[in-house]
């Protein structure tokens, strides 16, 4: 009789015992997770706000307030460019251009205005003068640019429209004044000027506006130079700029 070997079966080792889960650990965990989330979410959610804050369009009466500090907070080269572009400004259309060829520090209003301009002034205040000469590119002419900055409310400036005589202009004398304009700008308690002059040294009569001396029946030496024409261009281009600085800006789109 024949006998055989029984086969013996192979058992695996055990392994280590699963760890027990803990409800506490458990609990922490989710908790941090969740609380991990919220301060992400809040802190999105705080950026955006400032960002939304932060290009939020001033209300007009607010950006008409706050453009009367336009002169100790914007760069002197962003309100008096350097060099001012005159394409199409000149009589028949001509271009020209401008060079700053000097800068008034800013002054008080007693030493930068005339009486008649201060004595107008004086019921809406008066805050502060900026000033800035500039010639053409043959070097014939001067014309000095000003922005009286003042705290009245629109209300009180629009009472000014109109009321102006010739300004003062910087770098020469009264007698030489030619062409001159002046306006109040609605975006901002700003009054912006100017007034020309031949870089000749010439003496005239009396300064006349700059609208009469654009006139096509306009004479004399003024009119014939395009000194009305480039008195209104020089002060145009500055008004822009303080209008652009004050103007609120336009709304981000919706998405």
């Amino acid at each position: 009789m024949s006998t055989s070997t029984p086969r013996t079966a192979v058992l695996a080792e055990p392994g280590p015992p699963a760890p027990r889960r803990r409800p506490g650990r458990v609990f922490a965990a989710v908790l941090c997770t969740l609380l991990g989330a919220g301060m992400t979410g809040a802190a999105g959610y705080e950026a955006v706000a400032e960002h939304r804050a932060a290009h939020r369009p001033l209300a007009a009466d607010a950006a008409y307030r706050k453009a009367a500090s336009l002169w100790r907070a914007t760069p002197v080269d962003t309100l008096f460019p350097p060099v001012l572009d005159g394409r199409g400004a000149g009589p028949g259309g001509a271009d020209r251009t401008w060079t700053r060829i000097a800068l008034a520090p800013d002054a008080d209003c007693p030493a930068a205005l005339s009486a008649d301009w201060r004595a107008l002034l004086a019921p809406a205040g008066c805050t502060r003068v900026l000033r800035a000469t500039y010639t053409d590119a043959t070097r014939s002419s001067l014309v000095t640019v000003g922005m009286v900055f003042t705290p009245a409310d629109a209300a009180a400036m629009q009472g000014l429209r109109g009321r102006f005589a010739a300004p003062a202009g910087y770098g020469f004398d009264d007698d030489r004044r030619a062409a001159w304009t002046s306006s109040v700008l609605p975006e901002a308690p700003v009054v912006v000027y100017a007034v020309s002059a031949f870089n000749d040294g010439r003496t005239l009569d009396a300064p006349r506006p700059a609208e009469d001396l654009m006139r096509q029946d306009a004479t004399g030496p003024a009119a014939r130079a395009g000194l009305g024409h480039e008195t209104k261009a020089v002060a145009d281009r500055v008004e822009r700029a303080v209008r652009a600085l004050a103007a609120p800006p336009a709304p981000e789109p919706t998405r």
